[in-house]
């Protein structure tokens, strides 16, 4: 491969790396402050689950990035996806759990101002009302899942040991589907600004199956994402997990559960397709908000818990995080585009 691919491309690989540190937090953050999972098997597992996420399910939410803005050189595609990481690194080394989705949007819109193109008023009126919903559906979930599971739970006669046994291994499990869907749902963050300009080549595996430019593209970016999950991730872990909210281990499994309800929703091409069929209102396949989920589940149980125990500073500060972000990748990708065409003479636009 030509090697100013590979530099091009190293931005969105930065990208991934900072979307494990920060979203990783998310599926595992809640298991590993309750102290429930260890920090290695969280890594491990979210990880595994994140590429297979990806690579399986991803194309469905990179398509409406693309109908916000299709970037269509690679110069651009790397200052939009440098710009998003910078944005979610500044966030991540304040311990807060911020939005990539929220990022890379606002590296999209500031490539698009830029380049004079007309950002797609529809898709940004769709991917902002899921900003407000996500949160909302994961609290809702939450507060749901939280009724019917902690009251049967506590009038059973299970051992402690047992009960912490199985508690363990839910939340395990909650972190597979957890770590699949955030693959699913938010490699579009860390690659689909590529796409248009995909560098690589579909080539036969065997002679059934296909593995795409973009899947491939895909596979690259949630490689990265795990890399960021082992070496920077445990701070923002344990914001989410411990600081936020003192969470038992059911309402920690709870909090994934209701998150990755919420990422499978709106990432899922088979839902949508079923929904199409039956002459239902389909929903938007956006690439949302991991951290937005998460913290929205975490208020959903402090919600029916009677609101005690919140740590309401910690909580205006992510809230802070989430309306700073898309502004700084924004205006870091004007200024990124601008020094990329005139001082380095790339085309950052056709």
């Amino acid at each position: 491969m030509d090697i100013t691919i590979l530099i091009f491309l190293s931005s969105g690989l930065f990208l991934g790396w900072a979307l494990g540190a920060n979203d990783a937090a998310n599926v595992f953050g809640t298991a590993v402050g309750s102290g429930m999972v260890r920090f290695t098997t969280a890594a491990i597992v979210c990880s595994v689950f994140v590429i297979l996420g990806a690579v399986i399910s991803g194309a469905g939410t990179t398509e409406t990035l693309g109908k916000l803005g299709a970037i269509n050189t690679l110069p651009g595609s790397f200052m939009a996806a440098f710009a998003a990481a910078f944005a979610v690194y500044l966030m991540t080394k304040t311990g807060l759990p911020v939005s990539t989705s929220q990022a890379i949007v606002g590296a999209i819109i500031g490539w698009n101002l830029f380049s004079g193109t007309p950002t797609e008023t529809k898709t940004l009126a769709n991917i902002l009302s899921t900003w407000v919903l996500c949160p909302v559906l994961a609290a809702v979930f939450s507060a749901i899942i939280y009724k019917l599971v902690v009251g049967p739970i506590r009038h059973t006669k299970l051992h402690l040991l047992r009960r912490d046994t199985y508690t363990r291994i839910g939340l395990i499990l909650a972190g597979v589907v957890g770590s699949y869907s955030l693959g699913a749902n938010n490699i579009a963050n860390v690659v689909g600004v590529f796409v248009p300009a995909n560098p690589f080549t579909d080539f036969n595996i065997t002679e059934t199956w296909v593995f795409s430019g973009t899947q491939q593209l895909f596979l690259l970016g949630s490689i990265a994402i795990g890399v960021g999950v082992f070496t920077y991730s445990k701070r923002v872990m344990m914001t989410v997990g411990s600081n936020l909210l003192p969470l038992s281990p059911i309402a920690a499994w709870v909090a994934v559960v209701s998150h990755s309800i919420v990422l499978f929703l709106f990432a899922s091409q088979g839902l949508e397709a079923i929904l199409q069929s039956q002459g239902l209102p389909t929903i938007p396949l956006v690439p949302v908000s991991s951290s937005q989920a998460v913290v929205g589940a975490v208020i959903g149980i402090a919600l029916i818990r009677g609101g005690r125990g919140i740590q309401w500073g910690v909580l205006g500060k992510i809230g802070l995080g989430w309306i700073v972000t898309p502004f700084i990748a924004c205006a870091f990708c004007v200024l990124g585009l601008y020094f990329l065409k005139n001082v380095f003479d790339q085309a950052v636009f056709n």
